[in-house]
Order: structure tokens, then sequence, then C-alpha cells
């Protein structure tokens, strides 16, 4: 098996990540926090708000001049032993004598000590401006697919020719709803946002994929609801907030509309990582913002700079028509989020068979999509 890519590669994303993706990143958050710390108002959460700054400059200038990586700080969960036990086992490596996948899974969960250890902090999400403007800038996109959102759903209409290319089409959007991966595009404008979604940018990005097993897995779900299968599950482990949360759960709708999964099973993490992964608390935004669109998407984004967007009335209810379709699917049952701790650790997905409950649990699902570069690099290792 070969080795992980290594910071050290000056060749590689890894070196591009520890040396300038890091400290951006880094700097982001230390900016994030000092703008949220109240002030007199509430001498502890200034307190913790000053301490969680400074802990995350320390950071900052460990990583930038290659310092030993310290363990965690305990913050009552169980998979800081993990970490722990790892650096040990790694005989406390530098930053840049590190693996990228280990490194950066560190980074975060690192980040995410500074404010489990607090009292007012605790829920705080240090990435959330970054999202919201994101999903904002999203609109036209959101739009596009809100209004095919009726017709793509509607049950047996469609022949067998048009039902597995809308059924490839689907797919393919949420494949590339990952365009937006914040911690990749950590100096993505506004516009160019807007010019990595619509239908004509994943026309142009279809010849970029590798491997597609699409027929396959359109002829596996079609074949569990032909049988008459009572439960037909589909997992996702999640990858991005914003449009592409907004995209998974597009998909989610679609296949439970047309039979094609009885049950979909959405796995977010527990911790903000990687900038824009999904947490549970993100789900909420969405689901608020699609159930009141003109509030997210035109009153509050006209608050913090020049609105580029409009609603009209059919778009409005485009959008409120998708919330009420999701919302219903989620207080039947057939839509729901589990969370665990396995997602936010650092090992390599060929470990998914030691973690028991989870293990089981994903045994019975008839198709688990895995999302996103993350994901991706733990399912093979991150090999060089």
């Amino acid at each position: 098996m070969p080795e992980p890519y290594q910071n050290s590669d000056q060749n590689s994303f890894a070196f591009t990540s520890a040396t300038k993706r890091w400290p951006i990143i880094l700097t982001q958050a230390i900016d994030a926090v000092f703008r949220a710390i109240p002030g007199p108002s509430d001498e502890v959460k200034t307190k913790e708000g000053r301490k969680i700054v400074e802990d995350l400059a320390k950071l900052k200038y460990e990583l930038q001049h290659n310092r030993a990586l310290p363990p965690l700080r305990d913050d009552g969960l169980p998979d800081i032993a993990h970490y722990n036990d790892a650096l040990v086992a790694l005989n406390e490596p530098k930053w840049m004598d590190s693996s990228w996948l280990f490194s950066e899974c560190y980074l975060y969960r690192r980040i995410a000590t500074y404010f489990t250890t607090t009292t007012k902090w605790n829920t705080f999400d240090v990435f959330l401006s970054s999202k919201l403007t994101t999903l904002r800038s999203s609109l036209p996109a959101i739009l596009e697919l809100a209004h095919r959102y009726s017709s793509v759903t509607s049950p047996s209409i469609f022949t067998d020719e048009a039902s597995s290319l809308l059924f490839h089409e689907i797919f393919l959007i949420c494949l590339w709803g990952n365009a937006t991966d914040l911690s990749l595009l950590t100096t993505l404008s506004y516009d160019e946002i807007q010019s990595l979604q619509g239908s004509h940018a994943r026309k142009e990005s279809e010849k970029n994929i590798l491997a597609n097993d699409l027929d396959e897995i359109y002829t596996l779900l079609t074949s569990l609801k032909a049988s008459g299968r009572q439960e037909i599950r589909v997992d996702i482990v999640l990858d991005n907030s914003g449009f592409e949360l907004f995209v998974d759960l597009y998909l989610a709708g679609y296949l439970l509309s047309q039979g094609l999964a009885t049950n979909i099973v959405l796995h977010p993490k527990n911790h903000p990582w990687f900038v824009s992964d999904v947490l549970p608390s993100d789900f909420a935004i969405l689901l608020n913002a699609l159930q009141d669109p003109v509030d997210f998407f035109i009153t509050k984004n006209e608050s913090e700079h020049e609105t580029k967007h409009d609603l009209k009335t059919e778009d409005t209810e485009a959008i409120k028509g998708l919330f009420a379709s999701l919302a219903t699917f989620h207080a039947e049952g057939k839509l729901s989020i589990r969370t665990n701790k396995y997602w936010t650790l650092q090992d390599p997905f060929w470990t998914l068979p030691e973690q028991g409950e989870l293990w089981e649990d994903l045994k019975s699902s008839e198709l688990v999509i895995y999302k996103g570069d993350l994901n991706y690099r733990k399912l093979t290792g991150d090999p060089h």
C-alpha cells in the first residue's frame, strides 16, 4: 500500500494545504471569533472568546513554525483519546512531518476543543458566516432546481428511457454540488461561486468524471422497487453544507418521491469541520431558508451587502413547495439524520468494520453514497 500524502512533499496538495490554506483558514477563524465577542455585556463569554482567539493564534504560530503536534485538550468526548493515542504511535510528529489526512483532521479537532471546553461558546460554529454567504450566493442555482422539483418528483409519468436520463441528471447535480467546498476555495468571489453552478456548468463538467457506475445503481434501485421491497434504504455520508446540502436533499426528495428509496439517512459531522462540512444545525438553517426564502435570501442579504437577486412570486412558491415536500418526508421519518464521532476521526474507512454499531447500521442500507474530497481520501487512505 503506498504511503499517504505527506505535508513535506512540495509538489502535493498536502504541502499547499499546510503552508497556504490552513493559515488563511485560521486567520478567518480568529476574525470570526473576535467579531462575535460581546464585550462588557457578558464578561464570561468575552473572557472565553479572548482565550479562543489566543489559542487560535498560538495554533497558527505552531503551524507556521513547524512545531510538534501536542496532545489534544480533553473535552470529555471519547475521540480525544483516539487522537492522542495516534500522536504517541506517530512519535509526536511535527506539522510538516505528518501525513495530510491525519494532520488536517487533527487541526479541526483541535480547533473544536477550544470551543467544546467553554461554557458560552460550545455550540458556536466558527465557520458559519462563510457558510451563510455561500448559501445566499447560490440562489440562482437553487431557483433553477426548485422550479423543476415538482416535475422531477411526480411519480410514474416518465418512460423507462426518460426515467433513466432523469436519474442520471439528478445524480450529476448532486455530484457537482461539491464545487463550492469552502475549505478548498478560500478566495472564491461571490460571482465565481455562481459560475460553478447551473445546468450549463454541469454539462461542461461531465467529461471530468473518471468512473461512472450510475447505470448499475439505477438498475439496483429500480429492481428493488419493481420487486415490491418494503424498505429501500439509501445513506449519504455528507460533505459540504450550503448548496451541496441543498442538492443532497433534492436527491433525497427525488428518490423518495419516485419510490426508488423508502428511507434516506444523512450523516453529518459532530464538529465544525473542514470549514464547510455539514453540521446538524445546518439542516435547520437550510430548511428555514427554504421555508422563508425572502427573509433569508433577500432581506438578510441586503443587510450584509448589496443584493444581486430578486424573488418573484413564482420563485417563492417553487422554493416553498420544495420545502413542504422535504418537511413532510422528515416528519414521516423517511428523511433522517444520524451523527457519529467516526466521521470526525482521522481513520481511513477500511476501519469501519471495527465500529460495531455504526458498521451494523450501515449494513442495513442498500446504497451508501460518500460525498466529497475528504470521504474519497478516507476511502482510499489518501495514497501517494
